[in-house]
């Protein structure tokens, strides 16, 4: 295991599978262009160490130029790639070989297509030493590729994260945090909050309420609670990108957590997607939904019944508990397509005492 910068990475590909990889390909390119004087271009920054030993092991005479191509910063590909710098030599009518660390999503394939075309050269083929076909979106032709890989991180043999890892002779992957993140939902009068406050303490996990979060960030006049308060004093909704701002301060919170309850977030599909985009900046993503599942009418008698006690005008009306229930419904449904989708959706059925659907939830938790 490494360490680089902020996140953390495990062993993934040898030496020894790096190196049968590059002799298998370089067996491929010398039996096609030995008698053919060709080009390499590698791309840097990548490339260079890959690119140095195809061109050790070529048995032909050959020329060889790097070219600059930037497509990554961080984890992620930036989707544009820059013209190409440090070609000092003529292509025309030449044999090219470019050689490339690593081919994804293919944005650096197809600007390296329109500038050959505008070469003249004779042919030009791609060699790789890593190929995502998850992650590959264009039709360009990859002719030599090493190996196969998953759309996972990867650093090493040339491959960096933020400047670093570079020189490590082997290569890893990006380590995912072994984190339990909930969506727990439930209507009005399932007992969420009760389930939250049991669970948090049995998994050791970080309860985030959304209604908490806001209440706090505005009692402490904090920046985005102030910005939040802007528009409610308008009687506008918060704008998603306000609350998940919010929310990613409660992760940073607790750097160390083994999981988080979210309740009361997500409410929307777009919301869901901003919540996976956020805890894909923290390695990590939803474990699970759960909704609590209730009869109706078990729900407008729990209600009524703490209606009694609770001092809450909307605990006490039926009229307004069948549309806060509807409400729910409707916004669960959403979530619930989303979630079954990546297959994280589950339905506890939420009726008896404390302990035993805690029970019936934690059999899902235990299984995950």
């Amino acid at each position: 295991m490494i360490q680089l910068h902020d996140l953390r990475f495990e062993p993934f590909i040898s030496e020894e599978r790096l190196t049968a990889s590059i002799d298998k390909v370089s067996e491929q390119i010398n039996r096609d262009y030995k008698d053919k004087t060709p080009v390499f271009l590698g791309i840097l920054n990548g490339a260079f160490m890959f690119a140095s030993e195809i061109i050790k092991r070529f048995e032909g005479d050959c020329e060889v130029a790097f070219v600059k191509l930037g497509s990554y910063e961080g984890t992620s590909t930036t989707g544009k790639v820059d013209t190409m710098m440090g070609l000092n030599m003529s292509l025309d009518n030449r044999h090219v070989i470019v050689i490339e660390d690593i081919v994804d999503t293919g944005n650096t394939l197809a600007a390296i297509d329109l500038i050959l075309n505008g070469k003249n050269v004779a042919d030009y083929k791609t060699v790789t030493l890593f190929f995502k076909p998850e992650a590959y979106q264009k039709g360009y032709n990859v002719d030599y590729i090493g190996l196969e890989i998953p759309n996972d991180f990867i650093v090493g043999y040339g491959l960096d994260y933020n400047g670093l890892g570079r020189n490590l002779t082997q290569v890893y992957k990006l380590k995912k945090q072994d984190m339990k993140n909930l969506v727990l939902f439930g209507p009005p009068g399932a007992g969420k909050g009760t389930q939250a406050d049991v669970l948090k303490v049995k998994y050791n996990l970080v309860h985030i309420s959304t209604g908490d979060v806001f209440r706090y960030n505005i009692k402490n006049q904090t920046e985005l609670g102030l910005h939040a308060k802007s528009f409610m004093d308008k009687g506008q909704l918060v704008p998603d990108d306000v609350t998940i701002k919010m929310l990613g301060a409660e992760l940073d919170k607790n750097p160390a957590a083994n999981g988080f309850i979210f309740d009361g977030f997500p409410r929307t599909a777009a919301q869901a997607e901003a919540l996976s985009d956020l805890l894909a900046e923290k390695n990590t993503d939803v474990t699970a939904m759960i909704a609590l599942e209730v009869d109706d009418e078990v729900l407008v008698e729990r209600l009524l019944e703490r209606g009694k006690t609770s001092g809450r005008p909307d605990d006490a009306d039926e009229a307004i508990i069948r549309n806060r229930i509807e409400v729910y419904y409707d916004e669960t449904s959403i979530l619930k397509d989303f979630y079954e989708k990546q297959g994280k959706y589950y339905g506890v059925t939420g009726v008896g005492s404390i302990e035993e659907i805690t029970g019936r939830i934690s059999k899902v938790i235990d299984s995950l």
